[in-house]
């Protein structure tokens, strides 16, 4: 028999602003426990030098998840010039040192460099994987793994403060840039090395930083809760935002009640028209919705006058294939009658 999972079926998306000194698995965990979710999981980890934005997507929405890692990040990140370390960050063993000789005009110049689409060769002590195992895992051991650069794309670098051997950035960048092994370039075209002192994750795709909570302001929520004689959920919840969020890059197409169930069961479904903003290419991927009755009320997880279905693929013949299906028990429940 299939495990029971603990916990309650909750959907949507809670914005941790994450603390130093924890790695991103523990902050999940205690935003599950919080939540008393029954299924969570994070959209990118961070460090546990590095605080901020981390998604924490719970129940449904963790089918989601993926696309929220593809998106725009922004860092505020502060760099030390004139050491070198193993990590390119202040976890890491001195490589080496250099007396720090730059000025402001050498600084907006190197900066240049690494502004627009560039290559990126990830660090040693990143999580990606070379035979099912995370680099870091070898760097441990003194291995070092050939890797390849990677097409990555700086939009914004920006020097918002330098002072002798610190430098303050934002750093507004695509998928798969490591801020470490940027730093560590940076310091490498000075001339001084340099590594990462202090990084915080101001936004992840267009999620407002307003919006985070910490793991102190939940746990106040909780003990507020409590002291009113509340269900923490019955606070909680009304901070989650929906599931659609994670996939609001993707342009949407609606579906009437039939085809709806079509969907919902796996099968592909004919759309009621080409979505805008789209070329109507086959294999472009969509967010699915079904239009609900106007007096109907939405429920968690769905915007108003409209159920969010999952994630499909545009075919040639005006349809849609399911790739990500949101799991509603019973489906025919949610739906205009």
């Amino acid at each position: 028999m299939p495990r029971t999972r603990k916990g309650r079926h909750i959907d949507g998306i809670f914005l941790l602003n994450k603390p130093l000194d924890i790695s991103s698995n523990h902050a999940l965990q205690r935003v599950k426990w919080a939540f008393g979710a029954a299924k969570a999981g994070h959209t990118g980890a961070l460090d546990p030098l590095a605080t901020g934005m981390l998604p924490i997507c719970l129940g449904e929405a963790t089918k989601f998840s993926q696309f929220l890692l593809d998106t725009d990040k922004t860092y505020q990140v502060t760099a030390k010039l004139g050491v070198r370390t193993t990590t390119s960050d202040a976890a890491g063993e001195v490589v080496s040192t250099q007396t720090v000789k730059v000025s402001a005009e050498q600084l907006a110049t190197a900066c240049e460099r690494f502004r627009g689409p560039i290559k990126q060769v990830p660090s040693m002590y990143s999580a990606l994987k070379h035979q099912g195992r995370p680099l870091y895992s070898y760097a441990r051991q003194g291995i070092e793994i050939e890797r390849p650069a990677r097409d990555i794309t700086i939009y914004l670098l920006q020097v918002t403060r330098f002072e002798q051997d610190e430098v303050d950035m934002t750093v507004h960048c695509s998928k798969g840039t490591y801020i470490r092994s940027l730093v560590d370039d940076l310091g490498q075209v000075l001339g001084c090395g340099a590594y990462v002192s202090k990084l915080h994750r101001s936004q992840v795709t267009n999620y407002p930083s307003e919006k985070m909570l910490s793991l102190a302001q939940l746990d106040s929520l909780i003990e507020a809760a409590k002291s009113q004689d509340k269900e923490p959920s019955e606070i909680l919840d009304a901070l989650l935002l929906p599931m659609d969020t994670a996939v609001s890059g993707l342009s949407e197409v609606s579906l009437c009640v039939g085809q709806t169930m079509y969907f919902c069961n796996g099968n592909s479904a004919r759309i009621e028209k080409t979505p805008e903003g789209s070329d109507g290419c086959e294999g472009t991927q969509v967010r699915v919705y079904s239009q609900l009755d106007n007096n109907q009320p939405a429920s968690q997880g769905q915007s108003a006058k409209r159920l969010f279905l999952g994630v499909g693929e545009l075919q040639n013949d005006n349809r849609v294939q399911p790739k990500r299906v949101v799991v509603r028990s019973p489906v025919s429940d949610t739906l205009p009658q």
